[in-house]
């Protein structure tokens, strides 16, 4: 099982630390945020290198499969680390194949700039709606204040993201809207049965491969990402299976354990500030004043949404001794 943040400690000086469960939330929903924005990169790259949706599922669940098995193997495989075969089997559908061929083969119809945007929006707005729903997690000032702000600031980012389109950029938005739902389903649905992030991703890996792997063998159609240079394809491996399909999936488990599946919906917001930086470097393309402008405002709304502006205002030298 995954250690808890109250299990994470570390001596100084005679003295023991554990740092805060808001803390650690906070660092793994981060983390995944900056991961799902090299997903969406790999995968706009992936599409234009000639790979199908298809063929990034197959490159995304096979290989995290092989990275769980180990760990499966001696945490209950028959009943997939407790997490069971019906809820796996719910949980892949929605974050699983379905989900990837979604988020991918938007790219087929939209740009890299208008998967940064919706997608993420959708999951951070319909994450809170749900858990206020579902989980009566209660909408605090702070939680409606950030996500004014965060729905300002994507909009933004989307003004001058829309002009960047082709005359079926609308398909592409919709499949960006049903993929962000499905995320947002699996969010809740972590919080409500409240799972371990290994476990999930265990589970969620080998059942997806179980579904997608046989599939490919039996079509033995492989000539797509066979003809990627051996570099294009260890960098898909590498992003989609072991950063996206493994560790992303992990820390966001653990961040919805600990902060609650409302704020963590809010670390989606990241993603089209992070996917905007990192495009930097490997797209070339530098932002301009209206994405810049619009990440700002994300960042600021996710910030308040999780109430550390609060904190930081409320802390005063006055307070000290």
């Amino acid at each position: 099982m995954i250690s808890t943040a109250s299990s994470s400690v570390a001596r100084h000086g005679g003295v023991r630390f554990a740092p805060s469960r808001t803390v650690t939330g906070i660092a793994a929903g981060t983390f995944a945020a900056l991961v799902w924005a090299t997903y969406l990169i790999a995968a706009k790259i992936g599409t234009a290198q000639g790979l199908m949706p298809q063929d990034i599922v197959l490159l995304r669940f096979a290989t995290a499969a092989l990275v769980m098995l180990p760990w499966l193997w001696r945490h209950d495989p028959a009943r997939l680390a407790g997490i069971g075969w019906r809820r796996a089997a719910m949980l892949a559908t929605l974050a699983g194949p379905p989900f990837i061929a979604l988020s991918t083969g938007a790219y087929l119809f939209a740009p890299l700039a208008h998967g940064a945007v919706i997608q993420p929006s959708t999951v951070t707005l319909a994450s809170m709606a749900a858990a206020a729903v579902l989980l009566k997690e209660r909408l605090t000032r702070d939680k409606l204040a950030g996500v004014a702000l965060i729905v300002t600031g994507l909009a933004v980012i989307a003004s001058h993201a829309g002009a960047m389109g082709s005359p079926r950029v609308w398909i592409g938005d919709l499949l960006f809207v049903a993929a962000g739902l499905s995320w947002a389903a699996f969010t809740v649905l972590l919080k409500r049965w409240n799972l371990d992030a290994l476990a999930v991703t265990a589970a969620v890996s080998v059942v997806s491969a179980l579904a997608v792997v046989p599939l490919f063998l039996l079509r033995g159609d492989f000539s797509r990402i066979a003809a990627l240079p051996i570099s294009a394809l260890l960098v898909q491996i590498v992003v989609q299976g072991v950063l996206s399909g493994v560790l992303a999936f992990v820390a966001f488990g653990v961040a919805v354990r600990h902060l609650g599946a409302a704020k963590a919906g809010l670390f989606p917001a990241i993603v089209p500030v992070a996917t905007l930086l990192i495009g930097i470097p490997v797209t070339g393309n530098v932002p301009v004043g209206f994405e810049i402008i619009g990440a700002a405002l994300a960042t600021f709304g996710l910030v308040t949404a999780i109430g550390l502006v609060r904190v930081l205002f409320s802390t005063s030298p006055s307070t000290k001794g």
